[in-house]
């Protein structure tokens, strides 16, 4: 449970990183980079743009990595079988199937 817990803070971190990477991205309207003029000064423009698109694609690449390995680190307890069977053993008989999926129920109206 405790690598399941570390893999989703990572995921959580990697999600707010992007967010904030894509909103200080330079669109067609200039978007917030333009008011980071101490970065141009240093890097130039084209390198800031570059850096971000790198860091934008390695945080997506980072994301579907976690998610992935998330999937291996799930603890078996949370899976959705159990819970499904769960369901049922409560359900119990009371439930039962439908016989004909065909046939109207006896007075319904057409």
């Amino acid at each position: 449970m405790g690598t399941f817990l570390l893999v989703l803070v990572l995921i959580i971190i990697a999600c707010i990183l992007m967010v904030l990477v894509v909103l200080v991205q330079n669109s067609k309207g200039g978007g917030l980079a333009s008011g980071f003029a101490s970065s141009t000064q240093i890097m130039g423009v084209r390198k800031t743009a570059d850096l971000l698109e790198k860091s934008t694609w390695t945080l997506a690449i980072v994301m579907v990595t976690l998610s992935l390995f998330s999937v291996m680190v799930l603890p078996k307890h949370i899976v959705a079988k159990d819970t499904d069977t769960e369901l049922r053993e409560r359900l119990g008989e009371k439930a039962q199937p439908v016989k004909d999926y065909t046939t109207p129920p006896a007075g319904a109206k057409k």
